[in-house]
């Protein structure tokens, strides 16, 4: 039974839950097709970021192959139901900002650009295996929450 508008996620998702779906031996793997698959069949509203594309990107085109990184590209351009979002510059500051207040975190660009389009699109969940995620004080998906 599909949910309605109202009840549907809004979900961020970040490089490793694109990198563990494409990567069989990757050890979340399972957990990333059974995430991906309630989200697809709930309909969802999926979101990525045109950063976290072109980390995906370069992280299966080095981990993987050609071929899985441009499919990957492919995928992103031909209609999946995941929307990118472009990172502004306002995005880019406000993440400089905050990797400089929390300078006890290990907090990459293209996650802090993630937090900072989470906040601006009122973003609920995060779709990733990423720690720094539920350190920044995220929603994470996990199988079971799902």
């Amino acid at each position: 039974m599909r949910r309605s508008a109202h009840s549907r996620k809004r979900v961020l998702i970040d490089t490793g839950a694109f990198y563990a779906f494409a990567d069989a031996s990757d050890a979340h793997h399972a957990d990333a097709v059974a995430i991906f698959s309630v989200l697809m069949g709930n309909r969802d509203f999926l979101f990525t970021t045109s950063f976290v594309v072109a980390e995906t990107h370069a992280l299966l085109l080095n981990r993987l192959n050609q071929s899985a990184a441009t499919q990957f590209l492919q995928d992103m351009e031909e209609g999946t139901q995941i929307s990118v979002i472009w990172v502004i510059p306002t995005d880019v500051k406000q993440a400089r900002t905050l990797i400089y207040r929390f300078a006890d975190k290990k907090f990459s660009l293209t996650d802090a650009t993630s937090f900072i389009v989470m906040e601006r699109l009122q973003l609920s969940h995060a779709f990733t295996f990423d720690r720094n995620f539920t350190q920044y004080g995220l929603t994470v998906l996990t199988p079971a929450a799902v």
